[in-house]
């Protein structure tokens, strides 16, 4: 029995680093950066009909969806969120752990920009 739960918290403590990756190294088919630098990170995520990626994280980012559709997100607690999805829309997201599936009829199509650190100020860090 003891065996059985120490392999049990081994198991999950290998897996839970898994539940926090970088969308772009564990889904390159549906997540390419276009844009880096030391403040953002700009990803466009296209997931066909019927697709789902992987389970993974982002920071804090904005999003602007470039096609209407309908998502469902799961998190890593089992819940799930449905969201209809607006052409133009743009939306804040804060930092997340989840997994989206296209559950639309045609394909889902965002630009995210994902910011890395709090912007530094253009003079020398002072407030004007």
């Amino acid at each position: 029995m003891r065996r059985v739960l120490y392999l049990s918290l081994f198991l999950f403590a290998c897996a839970a680093p898994a539940l926090a990756q970088d969308p772009v190294k564990v889904d390159s088919k549906h997540y390419k950066v276009e844009f880096e630098n030391a403040n953002v990170r700009v990803l466009r995520v296209k997931i066909g009909p019927g697709e789902k990626s992987l389970m993974h994280s982002h920071p804090n980012a904005v999003a602007v969806f470039l096609a209407s559709g309908k998502s469902k997100f799961t998190f890593p607690d089992g819940k799930t969120e449905e969201r209809d999805i607006t052409a133009g829309q743009a939306i804040w997201t804060p930092a997340t752990i989840h997994q989206p599936e296209n559950i639309g009829s045609g394909e889902f199509e965002v630009i995210l920009v994902e910011l890395k650190s709090k912007p530094r100020l253009g003079n020398g860090g002072k407030k004007s």
